[in-house]
């Protein structure tokens, strides 16, 4: 095992501690704690990270039923989440090919998890870190399961939060979905201070302080990501409001109660 490869338990990692969140069982005590503070600040965050997967599972739903994706790119795909995007995916088309990336040596002990998918489709993982696009689009992995002359559904879900201006955060959406054909779509999830600017700010400070660095965006600048791409309806808005299933129970939130942006788009 490479230096890359250990797993820092003594440090929380964004996976870790969203996997505590989500009841989850492959987190230590590290990312518990750094975990709770957050809770401590805004104790919604517990089911806002049950709702933003909800948002992912409805934005894959859609890319494979309506739009006919048959290919996704999951970046930042934490620890497996049963269900997870292939499954959601396959369930409605079994061909279906996925390819994971995450830079967190443990989810690469949980691939296996990932790794079951129909016989039909294909899954792969791809240990890599999203600031470095080139190494994640020529990974054999990727370049073994998708075929980037077709349609690919790039999701990027609670990630880039996580990436500051700084590190070229637009940057590198551009030159992910730069090397992705025309039909391709992005998926985003952000959290935002547009409601409760305050409590944003202490949520930022409670996680950045012992997690990770990060930078909360408007609305205005979670739409950025998605220039020059055509934006499926509604839009960019509230995650839990974006194509609610039918039949399916709103939570009696407000928007300032699940700060969080959804948005899906087509590259023309």
């Amino acid at each position: 095992m490479t230096e890359k490869d250990e797993i820092d338990t003594s440090r929380p990692h964004p996976a870790r501690v969203y996997d505590y969140w989500l009841n989850g069982k492959s987190h230590y005590e590290a990312d518990v704690a750094a975990g709770d503070r957050v809770v401590d600040v805004w104790p919604g965050v517990l089911l806002g990270a049950r709702l933003n997967r909800e948002f992912m599972h409805r934005a894959t739903r859609w890319l494979a039923r309506e739009a006919g994706i048959r290919q996704f790119l999951d970046i930042g795909s934490g620890i497996p989440t049963e269900p997870n995007l292939h499954q959601v995916a396959q369930a409605v088309a079994p061909e279906t090919r996925v390819v994971y990336v995450d830079n967190d040596p443990i989810v690469l002990r949980y691939a296996q998890g990932l790794l079951s998918g129909t016989a039909e489709g294909r899954t792969a993982y791809v240990h890599a870190d999203f600031t470095e696009p080139e190494a994640i689009l020529e990974a054999p992995g990727l370049r073994e399961t998708l075929d980037l002359g077709r349609p690919v559904a790039l999701s990027l879900i609670a990630l880039l939060h996580f990436i500051t201006d700084e590190r070229g955060a637009y940057d590198i959406v551009r030159k992910l979905m730069d090397a992705l054909p025309s039909g391709s779509h992005l998926v985003v999830s952000h959290a935002t201070a547009d409601f409760d600017p305050d409590l944003l700010t202490r949520v930022a400070e409670a996680y950045q302080s012992s997690v990770a660095e990060g930078q909360i965006r408007s609305s205005s600048e979670v739409n950025r990501f998605f220039e020059g791409l055509e934006l499926v309806e509604p839009g960019v808005v509230v995650a839990h409001r974006w194509r609610p299933d039918d039949g399916e129970s709103q939570p009696d939130i407000t928007d300032a109660e699940f700060p969080v942006y959804g948005g899906v788009a087509r590259k023309p």
